[in-house]
């Protein structure tokens, strides 16, 4: 299992503080913490292993964590990046001369080899966050220049630091389906994405390999992609024009993956058709309005890939479907 679930809540009240210090050491790194919380400390924690790197998934009350220059010299472990995605609350980050504030909808990096300082606390709840985690050699950006972005604030609701976001929320989601086959993939892919907009902050794109632009470029366009599937003007032209590269390379990124642009967005488009034409909540909703939802403009056409694509007309597919959610739920209440 590349995924492990961990909570405070398997011990006494007393001894969750504790137990979450020595268990955020092991998977994270070693730091100071206090909390005004430390008698009931309840608190929660989802880690993928992707080798020597990691994403996980955090909930804690009120937390202050310290790491010293007598903690750094402890360490063990190779020198690492963490990058920390505020999914609720909010707080401050400080390392080297920088102390800035962070909220909800930001993230913001620090790293291990030097001391810094976070007040994280949450406000209706508790303090959530996405947390990538992996060496400084895995990131293919030069470690000064880094430096020039620790504890600076980045947005992750635009831009690419909003496709970094948005890629990160899938792996999460999916974190289950992965395999170790999948490893090398998700932490390049992660690699390459956070460097883009470490990148594109400090105007130096330049320092990345040719082959990390180009990884994370092609999961920017698969982001633009989906966010734009609605539109049936969108096109390996549409594509280009909004990425500032030629038409040719678009289709030179997709061949890479044995595919085509036009592929791809049908792909995409079909799979979303796919799950509306399945959900009993839409049921009432024509079928051509939902293709033209994603799309496909041309009823006959819509019916035409559809069927090639899953074997029978979009009404036989509804309807098969539906039948499996009422015999689910008739199951389920009689179970």
């Amino acid at each position: 299992m590349l995924v492990s679930n961990f909570s405070t809540e398997m011990v006494a009240a007393q001894d969750r503080f504790a137990l979450w210090e020595e268990f955020a050491a092991q998977s994270h790194m070693r730091n100071w913490m206090r909390s005004e919380h430390e008698d009931n400390f309840r608190a929660t924690m989802r880690v993928l292993d992707m080798g020597d790197a990691q994403i996980s998934t955090m909930t804690f009350p009120s937390l202050e964590v310290v790491r010293t220059p007598k903690l750094i010299r402890q360490q063990s472990d190779r020198d690492s990046y963490q990058v920390n995605c505020v999914l609720a609350g909010a707080g401050g980050a400080s390392q080297g001369d920088r102390n800035t504030s962070i909220r909800q909808g930001q993230l913001v990096l620090v790293d291990s080899s030097l001391p810094f300082r976070g007040q994280l606390h949450g406000e209706a709840e508790n303090y959530a966050a996405m947390i990538i985690q992996m060496p400084r050699e895995l990131l293919p950006l030069p470690w000064k220049t880094v430096q020039r972005v620790s504890a600076c604030p980045i947005s992750g609701s635009q831009g690419l630091g909003g496709v970094l976001w948005r890629w990160l929320t899938e792996v999460n989601a999916r974190a289950e389906e992965f395999t170790p086959a999948d490893i090398p993939t998700l932490r390049s892919v992660t690699a390459d994405l956070l460097a883009a907009v470490l990148g594109r902050c400090l105007d130096a794109e330049d320092s990345m390999t040719p082959e990390s632009r180009r990884r994370a470029l092609q999961v920017q366009i698969r982001d633009f992609i989906r966010r734009h599937l609605g539109d049936p003007s969108l096109s390996p032209a549409t594509i280009a024009a909004a990425h500032q590269i030629s038409v040719r390379y678009v289709h030179q990124l997709f061949a890479e993956e044995r595919t085509t642009a036009a592929a791809w967005i049908r792909g995409r488009r079909l799979e979303r058709c796919r799950r509306d034409l399945a959900n009993p909540h839409l049921q009432l909703r024509p079928i051509h309005a939902i293709a033209a939802q994603w799309g496909f403009i041309d009823p006959a056409h819509f019916s035409r890939a559809f069927r090639a694509a899953y074997g029978m007309p979009p009404r036989d597919y509804r309807q098969h479907a539906l039948r499996g959610a009422v015999r689910e739920s008739t199951s389920a209440l009689h179970g």
